[in-house]
């Protein structure tokens, strides 16, 4: 194996990094600030992908797909938005190329300049709205519940492998509805499907609140998010469902009549999550000898290794190893059985360990004879020897255990981790030393939040629904407060 990976406590940046690339998830492209998915990462993105799907498809969406380019026009019909994401797009200015005259490869022909330049899309909304407005006549065509699974661009200088890339993968949901209230639901709906997934799936738990006025979608009338935290104690924000009120309707004039006849702007909602929930995964669970996987999205469950003296008993533990994985594959689960002859069995070890999969077993000559298997774990590293008879079923509770035990962690980590304060200079001191989650109070101000963030770094994540009202004063400002916020510095 190659060299151990950077520790978290020594240097969590490089650990994160390192073990994207080790893992075989992700690596660099040759496009500055781009990624390239490799399949290992990608086949957790799909296994992500399809839970999602089947969750939107539940509540009524169906898929469809919208153009990679946007007419700029398009992005100045909705102040707020082109305000938002102004500084992030790639613009196409000509359509073609041609020889370079001096002989050096290829120019862009000054000739084939287009009329209108095209966005390569940040987001997707006007787009979709400016469809919309000839898919829409009527009561009857509401609501429109559409998703479209996309690649977007969003011009970052400072990127890190599916945290934060140029171009990257996500969802985008996109509705029409009658009234503000089946808008307002749907929003609220689909956050819940994001917190859900993150928590059932990835086995990461999360807070749900609303954004500040500050932190809000350009162009929404309110944003709902899933913050969750990482190891290092930062908040990720993992899932956004936005209202979008008439606001885009109302940009590209995209009305219905009701059923009194009456014409009226139809209410928007947007909602995505992106290929920065691996980030979030791989953060929130895995150690320093690499990734810890829940089993609901490994892509292998279960790797099987024999260990044999020749090639009989080679031949006899895979007669052995191909019951169990008969049966382990008709309860749905994923194996691989390695018996490669490459690399030994302590190497294969380390690497499915680095990969996260979330149970090994072994089989040497001695468990041929008493009909038993080495099973370990990839999250505790604890091993047990246990009986073949039944192996399946066992293994079909262990990785329920297993997917349980792992949120069971975060959700501890976060807890441990999350304070309360009514001093600012405490507030600092929490974040220099400690991380995590400060619920504090606020003023309700953009001025104090602009304040606390400039001194701190830190920012409201988001303010949590369903929270008990306690009236405060902010740590800040001294003035009034109506409820505690979650604040954490952030990636």
């Amino acid at each position: 194996m190659s060299k151990a990976l950077p520790t978290r406590s020594e240097n969590y940046s490089e650990w994160y990094n390192e073990l994207v690339k080790r893992a075989d998830l992700a690596e660099n492209s040759p496009v500055r600030g781009c990624m390239v998915i490799k399949p290992y990462g990608y086949s957790i993105w799909e296994k992500m992908q399809r839970a999602l799907d089947d969750m939107f498809k539940e509540t009524g969406h169906t898929n469809a797909y919208f153009p990679l380019f946007i007419p700029k026009s398009y992005l100045s019909k909705e102040a707020s938005h082109v305000e938002g994401f102004a500084k992030e797009c790639a613009v196409v200015t000509h359509y073609r190329l041609k020889n370079d005259p001096d002989g050096k490869g290829v120019i862009v022909d000054p000739d084939a300049k287009l009329e209108e330049e095209l966005i390569v899309r940040p987001t997707s909304e006007t787009v979709i709205w400016s469809t919309y407005k000839n898919w829409i006549q009527s009561y009857r065509d509401l609501p429109l519940l559409i998703n479209q699974w996309a690649n977007v661009v969003r011009w970052e200088m400072r990127t890190r492998l599916f945290l934060r890339t140029a171009e990257f993968l996500w969802q985008e949901g996109h509705t029409a509805h009658a009234t503000a209230q089946e808008a307002i639901a749907e929003t609220k709906q689909m956050l819940e499907i994001y917190a859900q997934f993150a928590e059932e799936w990835m086995a990461v738990p999360v807070i749900k609140g609303v954004k500040t006025a500050n932190e809000r979608f350009a162009g929404a009338e309110d944003t709902y998010c899933i913050e969750a935290m990482m190891q290092d104690g930062k908040a990720l924000q993992a899932g956004t469902s936005h209202f979008l009120g008439q606001n885009f309707a109302t940009a590209f004039d995209v009305k219905f009549q009701d059923k009194e006849g009456k014409l009226d702007y139809v209410w928007g909602t947007s909602w995505g999550v992106s290929t920065r929930l691996m980030g979030a995964l791989i953060m929130a669970h895995s150690d320093d000898a690499g990734l810890v996987l829940p089993p609901k999205l490994a892509p292998i469950q279960v790797v099987i290794v024999p260990i044999y003296r020749n090639d009989e008993q080679l031949a006899q533990i895979s007669e052995k190893v191909g019951e169990i994985t008969k049966d382990l594959k008709k309860l749905g689960i994923s194996v691989k059985y390695d018996n490669s002859d490459n690399t030994k069995p302590g190497f294969k070890f380390a690497e499915y360990e680095l990969k996260g999969v979330p149970v090994r077993l072994a089989m040497g000559g001695r468990d041929l004879e008493n009909g038993t298997v080495e099973v370990a774990r990839r999250d505790t590293k604890t091993k047990e020897t246990v009986s073949v008879d039944g192996i399946a079923a066992y293994i079909q509770n262990l990785l329920e255990d297993i997917q349980e035990s792992i949120y069971k962690k975060a959700l501890t980590f976060r807890e441990e981790n999350t304070y309360k304060t009514d001093s600012f200079e405490e507030f600092n001191n929490i974040l220099d030393t400690k991380g995590g989650f400060v619920l504090a109070h606020w003023d309700g101000t953009s001025e104090t939040e602009e304040k606390i963030k400039e001194e701190t770094k830190a920012t409201i994540r988001c303010i949590p629904l369903n929270q008990e009202a306690e009236e405060g004063v902010c740590i800040y400002s001294g003035k009034p407060s109506k409820g505690r916020v979650v604040f954490a510095r952030a990636y």
